[in-house]
């Protein structure tokens, strides 16, 4: 369920409240785990520039991840990509989502294009718990205030944990890695009493496991595919049986 009702001033009020909304949780939950990236960048040979190429260009630390791991495997370029790719082709529902709720009539669409490279998992949470409430001119505002914000102070958080690489051990940099789906977890259960979304978080947790062991490279993808649809289906039928 959405937040209550709110509205800013203006559009530009709303973004300067989207920004202030980063400072807490998500922005130290977020610069954890990008300290922790950018000391992996180091630890795995790679430089500096393509670290920060990485977090300005693809914003995802599951991709980014990936994007590491083939490196040290000695994939090439066009396995890196393909693979980069296939991790990060989740957002493209996420923003199919979101996006369609923050246009304006009469607005360029191509703001619309430029903020849908914001949408990353905390974002995504962010602006489809806030955006809802608040008027339709204001929603984009937000959502670029909040995750554009994000989105640069990874990318000084990036830098940052490179350099810190000789303080930060390997195993802790995973820690901290591991410091955002868990911070994802924990804002989904902020709202339990959506049915769907209860459902689809223990039928994953149930199945989660079971289908690594069977299947270790495929086994996250199709847990989230049945997980999901069940529950949306699920959730479906209760509303049509019971209104």
């Amino acid at each position: 369920m959405p937040d209550r009702t709110r509205a800013y001033t203006s559009p530009r009020a709303a973004f300067r409240g989207g920004a202030r909304d980063v400072l807490g949780a998500p922005l130290l939950v977020l610069g954890a785990s990008y300290v922790g990236f950018g000391s992996l960048v180091r630890a795995s040979g790679l430089g500096l520039p393509v670290g920060l190429l990485s977090t300005l260009t693809g914003w995802a630390l599951p991709g980014q991840m990936v994007m590491i791991e083939a490196y040290a495997v000695g994939a090439s370029l066009l396995a890196m990509v393909a693979a980069v790719a296939l991790v990060n082709v989740r957002l493209m529902p996420m923003a199919l989502v979101l996006m369609p709720g923050l246009r304006v009539p009469g607005r360029p669409r191509w703001w619309d294009y430029a903020a849908a490279h914001l949408v990353a998992i905390t974002g995504w949470v962010q602006g489809m718990r806030v955006c809802p409430t608040l008027p339709p001119e204001q929603r984009l505002p937000y959502f670029v205030g909040f995750a554009g914000t994000l989105w640069a102070s990874c990318v000084a958080w990036t830098a940052v944990g490179y350099y810190l690489v000789t303080a930060v051990p390997a195993s802790v940099s995973l820690g901290l890695v591991f410091l955002n789906p868990l911070y994802f977890i924990l804002v989904l259960t902020a709202d339990l009493r959506n049915r769907a979304r209860l459902g689809a978080m223990v039928l994953g947790g149930a199945l989660g496991p079971l289908l690594y062991q069977l299947d270790p490279e495929w086994g996250l993808l199709a847990t989230g595919l049945i997980a999901g649809t069940a529950a949306f289906l699920a959730d479906r039928l209760w509303r049509r049986r019971h209104g």
